[in-house]
């Protein structure tokens, strides 16, 4: 009776260990590396432990099967012992069939269940003993190490330790997505994230403001004209150009003018407009959004002149362009605002033929490729191969495009229909901002 007592207890003690070590496998596996540094960087200990330990996920995936193993084969020869003890032979057999039943049930679905629901929480409490058990049992999983790494080669497998540079970007990427949900909140923030993200891959070809749509001063017109269309513009800094627009010649700023004015007593006469300019800065059209930035952090500027390879002026681009990259459009009271997308009521759009694709592809989530053209214009002329006639109508990437509108070789107006997902969504959206605006005034006018 003893023994029979005795075997049962270590019994539970095997069926214990079994899920101790299932639950440890999953809950270092599926705790959140993002709250595990959190805490970490905070300095608790068990954090610590656990990152320490992901650090070295082989030798614990090592130490945790190993322990697994060796708790199931005891639970299998302490089950043999008592069944045999009662049936005899065939107990063998009972045996065999419950202790795959418990170590499935108790120690594997169970402990793994609750481990997987409680992720971080388990990861932290039992970090500590596995920490232990991983230093204990590593002269065995090292050499398991070595002989598996050696067979994964014998076999034409590399063995990666750490991912890329570019597979952490992916996972951050994808990371980005899983948190980013419906609510309009996490949703502007996620895309945000993304923004920062792509601007590596976006040239300032893509948002700098083309030279047609460029404010610019002509330096040899008389010194009246020059101040008037200054202080008409919406923009503090203008470039001076003589003679043709491709020679800039500087880039004027309207409190240097406005300070030059007053201390010239108010009048214009002898006023220098060329030497209030500050140096033009000329960057390529290929420079990439990311080191255009840090270029003008360096250089404290906010202004910049864009070319092409044969420094033919192409636009220019400015600090807020790329700001706006990755918060959106920031407008200001000074700011003309061009309506360049006009929603139809059965669910297309009119828009100009300059409005962008990223744009487009932010406001509406649609998405229309820009690597091969940045505008909508651009992306029609890609991929119909020829410049289209005003009636045509194109449908490709799950669009329709009707040319509304050609100007020479411009295409100016454009009418595009999204696939009917992308209408039904816009329309939701659309409608659920017009409910929250009559909501709202319909609360207002309610006597309190």
């Amino acid at each position: 009776m003893d023994s029979l007592l005795l075997n049962a207890l270590l019994l539970v003690l095997l069926i214990i260990g079994s899920g101790f070590f299932s639950s440890s496998e999953t809950a270092l596996t599926a705790a959140s590396k993002a709250r595990m540094m959190q805490l970490a960087n905070q300095g608790y200990k068990r954090a610590i432990a656990v990152n320490h330990l992901r650090a070295r996920m082989e030798h614990v995936i090592s130490t945790i099967l190993l322990g697994n193993a060796c708790v199931n084969s005891f639970i299998a020869i302490v089950s043999a012992q008592i069944f045999a003890r009662y049936f005899g032979e065939i107990g063998t057999l009972y045996a065999g069939i419950a202790a795959t039943a418990v170590i499935f049930v108790l120690g594997e679905v169970l402990p793994k269940t609750f481990a997987i629901n409680h992720a971080d929480r388990s990861a932290l409490t039992l970090a500590p003993l596995i920490n232990v058990l991983v230093r204990v049992s590593y002269p065995v999983t090292h050499v398991t190490q070595i002989i598996c790494s050696g067979l994964l080669r014998l076999c034409g497998v590399k063995v990666v330790s750490e991912p890329g540079a570019e597979e952490r970007i992916e996972e951050l990427r994808g990371a980005i997505a899983l948190h980013t949900h419906a609510d309009e909140e996490t949703r502007d923030a996620g895309q945000m994230l993304h923004s920062i993200l792509d601007l590596e891959d976006v040239p300032v070809s893509d948002i700098m403001v083309h030279r047609r749509n460029m404010t610019m001063i002509d330096a040899d017109q008389p010194i009246e004209e020059m101040v008037s269309e200054a202080l008409q513009s919406p923009h503090t800094r203008i470039p001076l150009y003589r003679g043709q627009q491709d020679n800039i010649i500087g880039v004027l700023h309207a409190k240097a003018l406005l300070r030059a004015i007053q201390a010239n007593a108010w009048k214009l006469d002898g006023l220098n407009i060329e030497s209030l300019a500050g140096k033009p800065w000329f960057i390529p059209d290929q420079t990439d959004l990311l080191t255009q930035l840090e270029a003008f952090r360096k250089r404290r500027e906010h202004f910049a002149i864009v070319v092409d390879e044969y420094g033919a002026l192409m636009g220019i681009v400015t600090l807020e362009d790329i700001l706006e990259e990755i918060v959106g459009d920031i407008a200001d009271e000074h700011d003309v605002k061009v309506e360049g997308v006009q929603t139809q009521s059965d669910g297309s759009f009119v828009m100009d033929g300059t409005v962008t694709l990223r744009d487009l592809n932010r406001e509406f989530g649609w998405r229309l490729p820009d690597e091969q053209a940045s505008t909508i214009a651009g992306l029609i002329l890609h991929e119909a191969q020829q410049i289209p006639s005003e009636g045509q109508i194109f449908a490709f990437h799950g669009f329709r495009f009707e040319i509304l509108e050609r100007q020479r070789n411009q295409l100016t107006r454009i009418k595009v229909i999204p696939p009917f997902d992308q209408v039904t969504k816009i329309g939701k959206v659309v409608l659920g901002k017009t409910q929250a605006k009559t909501a709202a005034a319909q609360s207002s006018d309610r006597p309190s």
